[in-house]
């Protein structure tokens, strides 16, 4: 709508503004009309009208098979689009189109806003199902009228009240008709289910609905308003009202088709098992992130033992093993840390990464630096969990074995999000989707002469080379740097950045 209306319109932005709050709201006219509505707006030279936004109903059957958006007609060839237009006033002359064999009653509305007409709605209505209208049906038109009268002199919609057609109660979900007095006139079937939901133990008409709604579900705590005076359709709101066990979602309209109320339309969900399921999610994602808590705690126990049993032990290759065992369930905590923090099972890796740097950091034997560049990104727990292990092992073997005590060096890591990433080999479970690309680069002493990363018996590396293809489905590689020192090259794959 935007560009058709940028493109061969003189209206405003304020203007086009107008037309979107007015499309937001317009699938209840639509469905009150059980009749199609086209938006048609006058092009910058006045010789033609435009069509910017169309709406088919879910009460009726549609008398538009095709898309009318932006259609060109020239002013003329539809007289009753030219009277709308011109004198301001909705126009209902004139026999019934036939379209395809489907007799049609054509109407046009006026948008008008700040005594300005933008446009003209026509308004389409299949008559070929037409049968003696039931009084859920004569409701439906009388408030489809009312609303008309109300577009025509500016009065709908409501500025400042956009609407959420999503998430907000739709024509066929539940539908009141009140007075001005806001004694309910007529209630649909699906209204008074909802209602009763609620307890309610009697029929709706002729009861004050406000006065009803409040004594059904009075309020818990402070409101904006008394529930009185929100339900019995006042001023256009929004609320939920829940009592024995029910929920209904209810949406207050109020009908001035002359600019006085005459009385209000209310709209409402029965939503009570929508808003069970969610608090079931609530306790759910609450639950799991407790899980990672005890998670957490459990394995930090466990550190801790392993740590006291290491300063109780006289063999140093014992020692430096439980140090190592230490490490590694450290690296699994930090994940379990996080994920206990977020609402799902999708973790920020750069803050665990820089974690496990610095833990890692505390067992180099001399002035060695460890920095990181780039980001990892989020990463699901599945893949974070080996990851940071991984990673603890890289680094771990790393500063143990590229640097004599005392001796100054670098440890460089690197991440970058990208497609497929060239000269590393991959394990027989590698994907080729998205993928991370995880550099480790230190400037020590090197790989030994004929050394083989996939062969190699050290521990550490096995566990790399099990995570990495096994269970990550990645390729790893260990080559010389190329000046100095030693790289280590892992292709993960992963989901794409959202």
């Amino acid at each position: 709508m935007n560009d058709l209306v940028r493109q061969h319109t003189a209206l405003s932005e304020s203007d086009l503004e107008w037309l979107h709050l007015l499309v937001s709201e317009w699938q209840l006219l639509s469905d009150l009309s059980f009749a199609d509505l086209v938006l048609w707006v006058p092009t910058r030279d006045g010789t033609r009208y435009v069509s910017v936004a169309q709406m088919r109903p879910n009460t009726g059957p549609t008398s538009y098979q095709d898309d009318m958006v932006g259609h060109l007609v020239p002013r003329g060839r539809r007289p009753l689009l030219d009277a709308a237009l011109d004198e301001g006033r909705i126009v209902r002359e004139g026999d019934p189109e036939w379209r395809e064999e489907v007799p049609v009653r054509v109407e046009s509305i006026p948008v008008r806003r700040d005594g300005r007409v933008l446009g003209v709605i026509a308004r389409n209505t299949n008559l070929l199902t037409v049968r003696t209208p039931s009084r859920l049906e004569l409701t439906y038109l009388q408030s489809a009228s009312d609303l008309a009268q109300m577009i025509a002199a500016g009065s709908f919609p409501f500025p400042g009240q956009q609407v959420d057609m999503d998430a907000s109660p739709r024509v066929g979900d539940g539908l009141i008709r009140l007075d001005a007095d806001g004694v309910v006139q007529y209630a649909s079937p699906n209204a008074l289910s909802a209602y009763h939901r609620l307890g309610l133990a009697s029929d709706l008409v002729g009861h004050h609905l406000g006065r009803t709604t409040d004594e059904l579900a009075p309020a818990r705590g402070p409101v904006d308003e008394a529930m009185v005076k929100l339900a019995s359709g006042y001023a256009p709101r929004e609320t939920e009202v829940e009592g024995s066990g029910g929920v209904i979602q209810l949406r207050a309209i109020p009908l001035k088709p002359k600019g006085t109320r005459i009385g209000s339309l209310v709209l409402l969900r029965d939503v009570t098992e929508l808003r069970r399921r969610e608090r079931e999610l609530i306790t759910k994602d609450a639950t799991i992130r407790e899980i990672h808590h005890r998670v957490k705690n459990n394995l930090q126990t466990v550190a801790a033992l392993l740590r006291l049993q290491s300063r109780r032990m006289d063999s140093e290759q014992g020692r430096e093993a439980l140090d190592e065992a230490v490490r590694r369930v450290g690296s699994i905590a930090i994940v379990h840390e996080t994920l206990s923090q977020n609402l799902d099972e999708r973790v920020e890796f750069d803050e665990i990464a820089d974690r496990v740097l610095a833990m890692v950091a505390e067992i180099s034997p001399g002035k060695v630096v460890c920095r990181r560049t780039g980001k990892f990104g989020v990463l699901d727990a599945e893949v974070a969990t080996p990851l940071s292990m991984v990673l603890t092992e890289i680094l771990q073997n790393a500063l143990e074995h590229a640097f004599v005590p005392g001796e100054e060096g670098r440890v460089d890591v690197s991440a970058v999000r990208s497609g497929d990433a060239p000269g590393v080999k991959r394990g027989e479970g590698a994907r080729s989707d998205a993928r991370l690309m995880i550099t480790v680069q230190d400037d020590g002493r090197g790989l030994p002469e004929g050394f083989d990363p996939q062969r190699a018996g050290n521990l550490g590396l096995q566990i790399v080379r099990t995570l990495v293809e096994g269970e990550l489905g990645g390729g790893f590689d260990m080559v010389p740097a190329p000046v100095r020192g030693t790289r280590v090259m892992l292709d993960i794959p992963v989901e794409p950045q959202k």
